[in-house]
């Protein structure tokens, strides 16, 4: 498959779900996962998942403005760098946003994230 189509479907369900079932996003980590999130580092699917849903608002919009993509070593993963901006419920500004997902493919043919690294850009 297309990395550019993949990897523009990949960001439309991963956004989408964060946006309206953020608990559901557990399913594309795994153990070995790691997340940044601002600088802090939180390792495996389920610690992923709780420190997403920690996060101090449970309510937001993500409005993708590029994703980029390249494939990423001999097992068919890809690298995707997202940006754009975030509406929260009752904040009149976006907040500007990037993000990089590194995806590995699993032995059932879908993938998983790998590696996911997020910030807010303020500027």
């Amino acid at each position: 498959m297309d990395p550019d189509v993949l990897s523009t479907a990949f960001v439309e369900h991963y956004y989408s779900t964060f946006d309206t079932n953020r608990e559901a996003l557990v399913g594309l980590y795994e153990e070995g996962s790691m997340l940044t999130f601002e600088g802090q580092k939180v390792q495996g699917g389920q610690a992923i998942s709780d420190k997403l849903n920690s996060l101090c608002f449970q309510q937001c919009k993500h409005i993708v403005s590029t994703v980029d993509c390249q494939p990423s070593g001999p097992a068919g993963g890809m690298v995707v760098f997202v940006s754009g901006t975030l509406q929260l419920p009752d904040e009149e500004h976006l907040l500007q946003f990037a993000q990089m997902f590194h995806l590995l493919p699993t032995p059932q043919g879908s993938l998983y994230v790998l590696n996911d690294i997020f910030r807010l850009n303020y500027g």
